[in-house]
């Protein structure tokens, strides 16, 4: 029967005719597969042109896409320690040093002063690579700080959550980031100082339990994965399946758990236009760039690279 089958062998090039697209020029949306030129997918905000799928960014990428320009970044220096000499499946502290090298950043938030669409703001972005985005001690000390400042110059904030939750290699330092960046914002309320919080995907955990949801104003990302504990485990305790698209941004708004779910190309609009509506007219967000004496002018950041 051998006869009969036409055995198929792939064309292999030769000499100078052969060629090679380069790694890392396309990549390929999970979602509808459609392949994408990574330059294209950057000029849209890593947001698929076809499906609208929105690819994770990083803190620094997520800084470039709200601000107007610069920023100044606050704390930058900031470190974990290992104050329970944790070992897994390795030391925390090799964690630490591997996602420093990784990520270029001390640890898995950024806290920086810039403006969003003229707007004076402190933003808090938070960086997923960076062991899963968890909160630790730095991470809490970094937001606090940032909502501290903010209280003192009254400045609106806005915290971008990418996370898997409270850091477990720190312990109870790590639980403790939840009320401490709680009772801040709450003295942010009172002093009547916006916050907006920004969910993406993914907020989960203690992120979720804590400051994530504590904004005058909720908004989501599409399709982002929202919730304390993960479907899986939901599942396997509560032993029963759980609704289509249960824990995503859409279901959420739709219970009442978020206010908005805003396309992350609509974002920065959103999110000024929000600004505006809730600040005073003589807040100091709303005030330009010193001009005029060469000597008094405030210097803007150069934008990061």
């Amino acid at each position: 029967m051998a006869w009969f089958k036409k055995v198929r062998q792939p064309i292999e090039p030769q000499g100078e005719k052969a060629s090679r697209v380069p790694e890392g020029l396309m990549v390929k949306c999970p979602s509808c597969t459609t392949i994408i030129y990574n330059k294209d997918l950057a000029a849209n905000l890593s947001v698929c042109p076809k499906c609208a799928h929105h690819f994770r960014l990083t803190a620094t990428e997520r800084l470039r896409s709200l601000f107007d320009g610069g920023w100044e970044e606050h704390d930058p220096g900031l470190v974990s320690t290992d104050p329970l000499e944790f070992t897994d499946t390795k030391p925390y502290k090799q964690r630490l040093k591997s996602s420093i090298k990784a990520t270029g950043l001390r640890d898995a938030i950024i806290v920086a002063t810039g403006r969003i669409d003229g707007l004076k703001t402190i933003v808090a972005s938070m960086e997923y690579q960076f062991i899963g985005g968890s909160m630790g001690a730095v991470v809490g000390e970094k937001i606090t700080r940032g909502i501290e400042r903010a209280l003192e110059q009254r400045l609106p904030v806005v915290i971008v959550s990418c996370s898997g939750g409270a850091r477990m290699m720190e312990g109870i330092l790590s639980l403790m980031q939840l009320a401490r960046i709680s009772a801040a914002l709450a003295r942010l309320d009172r002093a009547g100082v916006p916050y907006i919080a920004v969910l993406t995907d993914p907020t989960t955990g203690g992120v979720t339990a804590s400051f994530a949801m504590l904004g005058d104003l909720n908004i989501a990302e599409p399709k982002a994965l929202i919730g304390f504990a993960g479907p899986r485990v939901i599942e396997q305790t509560i032993r029963q399946k759980l609704p289509e698209g249960f824990q995503r941004s859409e279901f959420l708004l739709d219970k009442g758990f978020i206010d908005a779910v805003v396309d992350r190309r609509e974002l920065k609009v959103m999110i000024a236009r929000s600004l505006r509506f809730m600040l005073a007219d003589d807040s100091p967000a709303r005030q330009p760039e010193a001009t005029g004496d060469p000597a008094s002018e405030e210097v803007a950041p150069a934008p990061h690279a």
